[in-house]
């Protein structure tokens, strides 16, 4: 059963600059370069049939590249940090192509997302890290910006079902040119 989910993917420019913040939080879990990816779509565990379905209902996505721009840093965990990740400044064009997406998959049976879209790119996953360790790491380092970049195409990627992390493969590209 493949682990599946849809993302843009990070420049590797973007992902070098991203890279330079790796270090000094005690507890981290860097997520490697060449797996940073902003996800539009988590989608899970499903069956070979079923990621057919999905292949081909992503197919019929028509959307005009999207801008990208990365500014700031932030954590996710409820009492306690479990990652850290650079924030995406939400556009409408990003929220219309999660949103459509969405939409397309829940067609498909699959079951809704029930987080509310927060478009980030996850920099390293926290294991022990305190709540004082993140708040200090990201004061030191919370002005973060990079270059904006264009996402001429979506993927579909694949991921072993671990803690998370990659390697992350592309089952599948969809380009952006409504």
């Amino acid at each position: 059963m493949p682990r599946l989910f849809t993302g843009l993917e990070i420049p590797s420019q973007t992902g070098l600059m991203l890279s330079m913040l790796r270090g000094g939080l005690r507890g981290a879990r860097w997520i490697d370069p060449e797996n940073y990816h902003l996800t539009l779509r988590f989608i899970g565990d499903i069956d070979d049939r079923t990621a057919d379905e999905v292949v081909a209902a992503l197919d019929r996505v028509r959307r005009d590249p999207v801008e990208i721009r990365l500014n700031g840093l932030g954590s996710f965990g409820n009492g306690k940090p479990h990652a850290v990740w650079a924030r995406v400044e939400p556009t409408a064009q990003l929220a219309e192509l999660q949103a459509e997406q969405e939409r397309i998959l829940q067609r498909l049976n699959l079951p809704a997302e029930r987080r509310k879209y927060i478009p980030h790119v996850t920099i390293a996953r926290c294991k022990t890290s305190t709540n004082e360790d993140v708040a200090k790491w990201l004061s030191e380092r919370g002005n973060f910006q990079a270059p904006s970049f264009v996402a001429g195409r979506f993927v579909l990627f694949s991921a072993k079902a671990s803690v998370g992390g990659g390697p992350y493969l592309v089952e599948e590209a969809y380009p952006l040119a409504a």
